[in-house]
């Protein structure tokens, strides 16, 4: 029995030689499984995760701790996630050439992350530029709406000035009314002291 042990911890060692990758191939499989547990997981549960792996890293910061750590907080979702520091501990594997199964990932890692703040950029840019345009609108708006009041403010005035120009027509006519009258009246008198 303890030569059939023995036999199979050469052999594994033996597979390991030829190799050298599996234990990283394996780290990477643990990092990736645990991950994805942890991201359907009850946030109470994530939580814990986070703080394990946290202790885990503060214990022993190896490659290994390094991403297990990242992974969990480029991918878990608010209030856990955090890019930035996700990004700082990707760093400086992600800069080195890739060397094995965990560089690999924490390379994948770091794109993953890089590309969400490029996406969170371009859309408070979109955003932004989306304000600026409502403001536009806005300005655009009230422009029109000072024109509709010009407008409408020039039209009582002419509606007045109509008004005015109507009773000084009538006072005009009235006023000729009279001279008519007086006139015919100045024409009757004459005409009777003859």
């Amino acid at each position: 029995m303890k030569a059939a042990a023995v036999i199979v911890a050469v052999l594994l060692s033996g597979c390991a030689l030829l190799r050298p990758d599996a234990g990283e191939s394996k780290q990477v499989r643990d990092i990736v499984g645990n991950t994805v547990s942890a991201a359907r997981a009850t946030p109470q549960e994530q939580h814990r995760r986070l703080a394990h792996a946290q202790q885990m890293f503060a214990a022993v910061p190896d490659d290994e701790n390094r991403v297990r750590l990242a992974a969990l907080l480029a991918t878990l979702p608010p209030p856990w996630r955090d890019d930035v520091r996700a990004a700082g501990l990707l760093e400086p594997l992600a800069a080195r050439s890739p060397d094995g199964p965990v560089a690999e990932l924490a390379g994948l890692l770091a794109a993953s992350v890089a590309e969400r703040h490029r996406l969170a950029r371009e859309l408070r840019a979109a955003a932004s530029r989306v304000e600026a345009a409502e403001r536009r609108v806005e300005a655009a708006e009230r422009r029109v709406e000072a024109s509709e009041q010009r407008v409408e403010a020039a039209q009582r005035r002419e509606e007045a000035a109509a008004e005015r120009a109507g009773t000084l027509q009538r006072q005009v006519d009235a006023l000729k009314a009279i001279e008519r009258g007086i006139l015919e009246r100045e024409e009757r008198r004459r005409k009777q002291q003859r």
